[in-house]
């Protein structure tokens, strides 16, 4: 070899010593800027380098293979045989392996993730072990697991993971030809507890509840939140104690004791429920649920705290609630009411006080539905509200061309829902129309049912002091169908008190409904109210209510309710 030849091969290892230098430079830069730790190894040299963050990670060092017995005892049991299958991954001939590891403390994991380098023939040469600390990514893993499939309020089922757990249920149950029994709970009046205590008490409430229902859960009942204040609970083959008898009396049992919160507050709740099953009611998770909350407002409206079954007549009940519901929504927006008024008359001298506005809808198909039907609805689904401005607006502006029709002023009675009357700004509404139509404020009734007392009483009756206060009367409707006392009249201030219908019926023929009949009017007058009975029909009806000294008579024995024209036609016959 020349010393041209000798120097150039001199340049040419001196150039690949370089490049290995810068990068081996370069690679020690990337683990030590990195968060990882690692481990290198040199199968030719048996020579094993710590690289990165080791001693961030360990306080220990490892010289020989001999060492790796510190590794298997930092982590949990069940993750030493998984961590020396990555460790020594060149057994098997493999060139990549993973394994994620909980420390022993149980406060944090590593991953190890390994790879070994072969050469041409599959002998190793190197193998590089990187240890990663994966403990954020674990617990966000698990919150983001929990949250696929737990209420984060109530620890229970959410009701997308219920949902396919109550779809298993039923696929089991058609193979196996069983029952799935599906309960929808609802805690009754939870609003009041919200609006009374704050929504933090009415979270807590919701926890006890649901931690209560949890207590049933077993590998054939399975329990879930869902949503603000309704569980839902699916039983397997119910049978024994597994039944929805036995769950309900269990229920029942809890509810007769009051919740104990944080605060000191003990609140008694009760609880609707609605029941459907499998393959009776429905042939999947999600009709099963929907036929069990339609039992369970069925349950609601047959005065709560009870449980109700799904059946087929409660089915075509709901059918034509949501067909008329939908027709109201169209009526709501097109004005498509009108309104009857039937005459009340005083009965000394059978001269007229006044009438009452009541509300009438045909349907699309020209069918008159009652307001027994439509109402309830409308208050359920906040459409009371608009229909009940435009009965007063419409009434008021009715009355405003009729008042004159006579020498003896007249009387106005609208009926207002809760919902309505417990609006912000109702009372400054009706006095603008009051002032639009140029009609006295005496001349307004206010017909109010006891279902309005049931609210906040202190701001009920303070907005009939300031409804009063205008001079608007106000009466008490349907007295005697609710929770409504004589002993707190003298609270309400009220003018009128209007007798229901219910008591007028049997009034002759019952000894026992006169006594208490009788009891109210005297009472009434007492007081210094006026009397109204609503629904005679009979001449002996009308004489025994005169005779025990009822103020104002109501019901077809006079007349029966009028539309506009005959309305009209009646004042000018009696002007």
């Amino acid at each position: 070899m020349t010393m041209n030849e000798l120097r150039y091969q001199v340049d040419l290892l001196t150039a690949k010593n370089q490049k290995l230098s810068v990068q081996e430079k370069m690679y020690r830069l990337v683990c030590e800027t990195s968060y990882n730790a690692f481990l290198y190894y040199s199968f030719e040299k048996s020579e094993i380098r710590l690289l990165g963050k080791w001693d961030s990670f360990f306080n220990f060092r490892i010289r020989d293979w001999k060492d790796l017995g510190r590794l298997y005892e930092m982590v949990d049991e069940p993750y030493v045989d998984p961590l020396r299958e990555v460790l020594f991954l060149e057994k098997k001939q493999r060139q990549d392996a993973v394994t994620e590891c909980m420390l022993r403390d149980r406060r944090a994991w590593l991953e190890f993730r390994a790879r070994v380098y072969y050469d041409k023939d599959g002998i190793p040469q190197d193998k590089i072990i990187c240890i990663s600390d994966i403990t954020k990514f674990k617990q966000q893993n698990e919150e983001l697991t929990y949250m696929a499939y737990y209420d984060s309020l109530t620890g229970l089922f959410n009701r997308n993971y219920f949902v396919r757990l109550l779809s298993e249920y039923v696929r089991r149950a058609q193979e196996e030809r069983e029952i799935v029994s599906v309960l929808l709970i609802d805690i009754d009046d939870f609003r009041k507890v919200n609006d009374g205590l704050g929504i933090i008490v009415g979270d807590e409430l919701v926890q006890q509840v649901g931690s209560f229902l949890k207590e049933m859960s077993c590998e054939d009942i399975i329990v879930c939140h869902l949503n603000s204040d309704i569980y839902c609970m699916a039983i397997y083959n119910p049978t024994g104690q597994k039944t929805v008898n036995g769950v309900h009396e269990r229920i029942q049992e809890r509810m007769r004791r009051p919740f104990l919160l944080s605060g000191g507050q003990e609140i008694n709740i009760t609880v609707s429920i609605g029941v459907a099953e499998y393959p009776e009611s429905a042939s999947n998770a999600l009709e099963l649920i929907g036929c069990a909350e339609i039992v369970m407002y069925k349950s609601k409206d047959m005065g709560k705290n009870t449980i109700q079954y799904f059946d087929t007549p409660i089915l075509n009940e709901f059918l034509q609630n949501v067909q008329i519901e939908n027709q109201l929504k169209d009526a709501v927006h097109s004005r498509s009411f009108e309104l009857y008024y039937q005459p009340q008359y005083y009965a000394g001298n059978r001269q007229l006080r006044g009438m009452e506005a009541l509300i009438r809808w045909r349907d699309g198909s020209g069918r008159m539905v009652s307001p027994a039907v439509f109402i309830p609805i409308a208050e359920q689904n906040g459409a009371i509200v608009s229909i009940g401005r435009w009965v007063m607006e419409e009434g008021i502006r009715q009355f405003a061309k009729w008042r004159h029709m006579q020498e003896e002023s007249l009387v106005l009675s609208i009926n207002v829902s809760a919902i309505q009357y417990m609006k912000d700004g109702f009372v400054d509404e009706l006095m603008q129309l009051l002032s639009t139509y140029q009609v006295h404020p005496q001349e307004v009734e206010l017909e109010i049912t006891e279902s309005v007392l049931i609210e906040d009483f202190d701001k009920v009756t303070a907005k009939l002091r300031a409804l009063r206060g205008f001079g608007i009367r106000v009466s008490l409707d349907d007295f005697g169908t609710g929770f409504s006392s004589l002993s707190y009249l003298k609270k309400l201030p009220i003018d009128t008190l209007k007798v229901d219908k219910s008591f007028i019926d049997t009034v002759l023929s019952d000894s026992a409904t006169r006594v208490i009949t009788e009891s109210i009017i005297s009472m009434v007058r007492t007081l210094g109210l006026e009397t109204i009975a609503e629904g005679v029909e009979q001449e002996q009806q009308y004489k025994y209510l005169h005779a025990i000294g009822c103020d104002v008579i109501q019901g077809y024995y006079f007349g029966r309710p009028l539309p506009v024209q005959e309305m009209e036609a009646l004042l000018e016959k009696m002007a």
